[in-house]
């Protein structure tokens, strides 16, 4: 027996330029589609009279980009949702994630170069609407989000058994390659804006934080995204604690001011938590 099925397209890879000033503009976007709904047919009969080919979802995401433009990923996720629950019938749930690959003009002497670009770092805008034909949720990220404090964190006061041999610490380098999840109260938010502010909120808050933890940490930060910002429901934090160990130079006759490390990717600790609005519900 058939339990649950889903099917889509993933990876498509769009990028539109518009040319329409003298100051060309770039969106580069990855979109995934996903369909759940009354398919099971497909599945147990080979019958594909109810199947929207997958090839035709990746056609209708160029189509509408190049019919209405992209804006931004929260958008056009929107209108591509829309799209797909409003012509296809058996279809009870369309699902379409949105990754956003950021471009900046190149400056040349204090000015934009018009036509020339280069990758944006420090993390990567991520968005996915979710859409049936009672509800929308519309929710937005960012991930990878490679950020380091080199003071103002412990970690000290932990459970000790007989295989525990790390050593308590007042001073350390706290890093982490963060990723941020977070569903918006409606579908009326000025995505671009809340996203760039919610973006600040962490990184100030991660700044400035006392540490006792990365537990510690994480929480202050999903805290203060949701009493800044009204439109935010829920938001769910992933921290990996990027370890950074003290090098022992001794041997070589040399002191180790708390200085030198050997920064390890593997194994490193894995930290995460959703923080829900009070009175709210988890996505």
């Amino acid at each position: 027996m058939l339990a649950e099925s889903a099917y889509g397209k993933s990876r498509i890879r769009i990028v539109q330029l518009q040319r329409r000033s003298s100051l060309h503009t770039l969106c580069d976007l990855t979109v995934a589609v996903r369909f759940e709904g009354d398919y099971d047919d497909s599945y147990a009969a080979g019958d594909n009279a109810a199947v929207l080919p997958t090839d035709t979802m990746k056609n209708t995401v160029y189509a509408l980009a190049a019919r209405d433009g992209l804006q931004g990923p929260e958008e056009f996720g929107l209108r591509l949702a829309r799209y797909f629950l409003d012509r296809n019938p058996p279809l009870r749930c369309v699902r379409i994630d949105l990754t956003e690959h950021a471009w900046r003009h190149i400056t040349i002497g204090g000015r934009e170069a018009e036509h020339a670009f280069e990758r944006q770092g420090g993390g990567t805008r991520t968005a996915t609407v979710e859409m049936t034909r009672e509800r929308t949720t519309v929710g937005a990220g960012v991930s990878d989000l490679m950020i380091l404090k080199s003071a103002h964190s412990a970690f000290a006061g932990f459970v000790r058994d007989e295989y525990t041999t790390l050593p308590e610490t007042h001073d350390r380098l706290l890093a982490t390659s963060m990723t941020a999840t977070w569903r918006y109260e409606n579908t009326e938010t000025s995505f671009g804006p809340t996203w760039y502010a919610v973006r600040r909120t962490l990184l100030e808050t991660f700044a400035e934080h006392d540490s006792r933890s990365v537990q510690h940490t994480l929480h202050a930060m999903g805290q203060a995204v949701l009493e800044r910002h009204r439109d935010v429901a829920t938001i769910h934090l992933v921290m990996p604690n990027k370890h950074h160990l003290a090098f022992d130079v001794s041997r070589f006759g040399l002191e180790n001011r708390n200085e030198i490390f050997v920064a390890t990717d593997e194994p490193h600790g894995l930290i995460e938590a959703t923080l829900v609005r009070h009175g709210g519900r988890t996505p």
